[in-house]
C-alpha cells in the first residue's frame, strides 16, 4: 500500500467535494426557472435543443447519434471487407474523441484499435480529414502530431453538421492510409444525407 496516497486523498476531497457541491447548487438553482417534478420533465434531443443566445451562460452542441454512427462504422467496415481489408478497426468518435461506436474487423491486430480512434479524434478535433492535416506536422521543433491523442495518417475523415465539426470517423490497418481513408469516406457517405 501506498500510504502517501491515502494521506493526500482527504485534502483532494477536502478541496474538491465542496467545490462540486457549489457548481452543482449553482447550476441548479434559479431563481426565475419553476422546479419540474419528473412527470413533467421532457428529453430534448440535441437537434431540438434552442440555439444559445449572446446572453446565455449556456452553449448547446450537435452531437452524432448512436444509431447514426453504428449505420457509418459498419459501412466503413463492409467497404474495407469488399476492397479485402477486413482486418481494419473503425472508430467513429465524437469531437472530444469519446468513441460512439467502434467495430473491429476479424484478425484486427491490437494497433488498430487505437490507431483507429485517434486518427477519428484527429479528424474531428481539427474539423479535416487526416490526410489534408498530414502538411501541418512538418517542420522543425513542436509540431501539432505532438498533441497527445492524435494521429496525422491518413485514415480519419471528419463529419460535419453545417460548418462545425460534430464527430470523427477513423480506420486504421490497411497497409495505405489512403486505403483507410476510402474505407472511413464511405461510412461518411453513408450517412451523409442524415448529417443536414
Amino acid at each position: 500500500m501506498n500510504h502517501r496516497i491515502y494521506t493526500r486523498l482527504p485534502r483532494t476531497l477536502a478541496v474538491a467535494v465542496p467545490v462540486v457541491a457549489i457548481l452543482a447548487s449553482a447550476a441548479c438553482s434559479t431563481t426565475d426557472t419553476p422546479v419540474a417534478n419528473a412527470s413533467s420533465t421532457t428529453s430534448i434531443t440535441a437537434t431540438q435543443q434552442p440555439a444559445a443566445t449572446g446572453d446565455s451562460a449556456i452553449v448547446t452542441q450537435n452531437r452524432l447519434s448512436a444509431d447514426a454512427a453504428v449505420k457509418a462504422a459498419g459501412a466503413a467496415l463492409a467497404k474495407c471487407r469488399a476492397d479485402g481489408l477486413g482486418f481494419v478497426t473503425v472508430s467513429v468518435v465524437d469531437r472530444a474523441g469519446n468513441v460512439i461506436a467502434m467495430v473491429r474487423g476479424d484478425n484486427a491486430a491490437q494497433h488498430t484499435v487505437e490507431a483507429s480512434r485517434e486518427k477519428a479524434y484527429t479528424s474531428a478535433a481539427f474539423g479535416a480529414d487526416t490526410s489534408d492535416l498530414s502538411q501541418r506536422t512538418k517542420g522543425e521543433g513542436s509540431t501539432i502530431a505532438d498533441l497527445p491523442g492524435t494521429l496525422f495518417l491518413a485514415g480519419g475523415v471528419t463529419l460535419k453538421a453545417g460548418a462545425g465539426s460534430i464527430a470523427g470517423i477513423g480506420v486504421g490497418g490497411a497497409p495505405d492510409g489512403m486505403q483507410d481513408q476510402a474505407c472511413a469516406a464511405a461510412g461518411r457517405d453513408a450517412i451523409a444525407s442524415s448529417l443536414g
